[in-house]
C-alpha cells in the first residue's frame, strides 16, 4: 500500500495535467457545439426544405456514426486535401460537431416550452428576430434544458477519451504513456478512471447548484 502511495504521488501531476486538457477541450467543444446546435435547430425549424433536409442529415450522420470515425475523418481528410490542421483543432472540432447534433435536439424541447405569447409580444414591440433569440429565448432555453446540457457535457467528457488516438495529451493519452513507462496498467487506469469520475461528479454538482439558484430566483 505504501508503494502504491509513492507511485500515486508520481502519477497524479501528469494525470492532473491530462485531466485539465480534457476539461478545457471538452468545455470549448461544448460551447462551440451549443452555438452550432442553435444553428442546426434554427435550420431544422425553418420554412426552407433545403435547410430542414440539411439539419436532418447532419443530426442523423453525427448521431448515427461512431465518434472515433468522425474524429479520424476530420484529422485525415484535411491532410488528404493538402491542408495542415493541428491535432488539437481537429479534436475540438470533432467534439463540437458531434455534440451539436445532440444539443440541437435538447434545445428543441427548450424552445418548444417557451410560450408563444412571448414571441408575439416581441413582434408587437418590434424587437428583431435576433434580439428576441439572444435576449428572450436563449436565456430561458438554457435554464429549461440545463440538466440535459450538463448531462451532455458529461457524455462529451467520457467520449473525449478517443482523442488520444491522434496524440492529444488528454487524460487517456497520459494514462497510456504512464502504463508504457510503469507496466502497471491496472492501477494507472484505475486512477485515471477516478480522475474522470471526479470531473463528471464536479460538473454534475455545479449543474445542480446552478439549477437551484435559478429556481430560487424564479
Amino acid at each position: 500500500m505504501d508503494d502504491f502511495g509513492v507511485r500515486f504521488a508520481l502519477y497524479w501531476p501528469a494525470l492532473l495535467d491530462g485531466a485539465l486538457t480534457t476539461l478545457w477541450l471538452c468545455l470549448a467543444g461544448m460551447l462551440l457545439g451549443f452555438a452550432l446546435g442553435v444553428l442546426i435547430y434554427l435550420l431544422g425549424s425553418s420554412h426552407s426544405r433545403g435547410c430542414v433536409a440539411f439539419a436532418r442529415v447532419y443530426v442523423s450522420f453525427f448521431r448515427g456514426t461512431p465518434m472515433l470515425a468522425q474524429l479520424l475523418l476530420l484529422f485525415y481528410l484535411p491532410a488528404g486535401l493538402g491542408m495542415d490542421v493541428p491535432a488539437l483543432v481537429a479534436a475540438g472540432l470533432a467534439l463540437a460537431l458531434n455534440t451539436a447534433a445532440y444539443q440541437s435536439q435538447i434545445l428543441r424541447s427548450g424552445f418548444a416550452a417557451i410560450p408563444a405569447g412571448q414571441l408575439e409580444a416581441a413582434a408587437v414591440f418590434s424587437i428583431g428576430r435576433w434580439r428576441t433569440l439572444l435576449h428572450i429565448q436563449l436565456p430561458q432555453v438554457v435554464r429549461l434544458t440545463l440538466p440535459a446540457l450538463i448531462s451532455e457535457l458529461i457524455d462529451v467528457i467520457k467520449v473525449s477519451a478517443v482523442v488520444s488516438v491522434i496524440s492529444i495529451t488528454d487524460l487517456m493519452r497520459v494514462s497510456q504513456q504512464l502504463v508504457s513507462q510503469t507496466y502497471r496498467p491496472l492501477e494507472v487506469y484505475l486512477v485515471a478512471a477516478l480522475f474522470y469520475l471526479a470531473l463528471t461528479s464536479l460538473l454534475a454538482l455545479l449543474g445542480r447548484q446552478l439549477e437551484r439558484r435559478w429556481q430560487a430566483r424564479s
